[in-house]
């Protein structure tokens, strides 16, 4: 990453040259805060929530919040929906995760005297009260992992300040114990489908249909790199479509599904969410 720090009026240049670069990018508005990613949802109308008033992620067609709005696609970036919102734009963010990086973001003198002896050196960035230190890695995000010291990695997004100084290095170990977290588990939720005449066996050539599926449904998970949300979700639609009136589905196949999700940051929560909203989608 060899961009400059953008400034008023050139967030979209910037963005553009950063997702050039594979870094998936979305624009924040005053106060460090995502804009929806759709008409529907400017200025976060929704509040993230169905109708404002139940728990759960927006139900707009596209992710609209947050890490999950960020994106490589130019034409993403480029679009009338977009378009406003780079107008207004304070800022340019990124998704960490998503360009295979963590920041340990520290947030006052203390928090640096802190990583300069105890974390390596690695490339920093200079932010408004503190520094960037990133490395090149994966790992899950949490704040407040130590006085002013958070970590911004999957699910998570941090603004763009500039390439920063120093040599990037790999993610240590040093830095993956300040998140320590038991491996939520994996909960599939338990497909109730109608099941046609003729045992409910799938109507598809062969068991071998349903395997291929399942398995080319998992790759495309796994090689999500950006909106991952609309990539789960799209999944779930594209094998309840063909399998979801069989009876085929068993709960072996939605553990295998959501297991690939969570190893793309996503939470158990926002599989069993994406699930129901594809089966109500498709009418089961």
């Amino acid at each position: 990453m060899t961009h400059p720090a953008p400034v008023r009026g050139e967030h979209l240049a910037a963005a553009l040259s950063l997702a050039t670069s594979g870094v998936p990018v979305l624009p924040l508005r005053a106060g460090k805060v995502p804009f929806g990613n759709c008409l529907a949802c400017e200025k976060n109308a929704c509040g993230g929530r169905p109708n404002m008033k139940t728990p759960g992620p927006c139900l707009c067609p596209r992710p609209c919040h947050g890490w999950a709005a960020a994106t490589t696609d130019r034409h993403v970036i480029n679009s009338p929906e977009w378009g406003y919102e780079w107008r207004l734009a304070a800022a340019v963010a990124y998704h960490p995760g998503g360009a295979g990086l963590t920041v340990v973001d520290l947030d006052n003198a203390d928090a640096i005297a802190w990583a300069e002896a105890n974390l390596p050196a690695t490339r920093t960035v200079r932010t408004t009260r503190g520094e960037h230190w990133l490395y090149r890695g994966v790992m899950p995000s949490a704040n407040a992992v130590r006085p002013g010291v958070d970590v911004k990695s999957r699910m998570s997004y941090a603004r763009w300040l500039g390439p920063g100084t120093g040599t990037l290095a790999a993610l240590p170990d040093s830095v993956r114990d300040l998140v320590v977290r038991e491996p939520a588990p994996v909960r599939p939720v338990r497909v109730s489908v109608p099941v046609p005449a003729g045992g409910g066996r799938c109507p598809h050539r062969s068991p071998v249909f349903l395997e291929r599926g399942i398995a080319m449904a998992e790759q495309t998970i796994t090689a999500a790199s950006s909106a991952v949300h609309a990539t789960v979700y799209g999944v779930f639609l594209a094998v309840l479509s063909t399998h979801g009136r069989c009876g085929c589905l068993t709960e072996a196949h939605t553990q295998r599904l959501f297991a690939a999700a969570g190893a793309k940051g996503e939470t158990a929560r926002h599989c069993e969410d994406a699930w129901a909203n594809a089966l109500t989608t498709l009418g089961l």
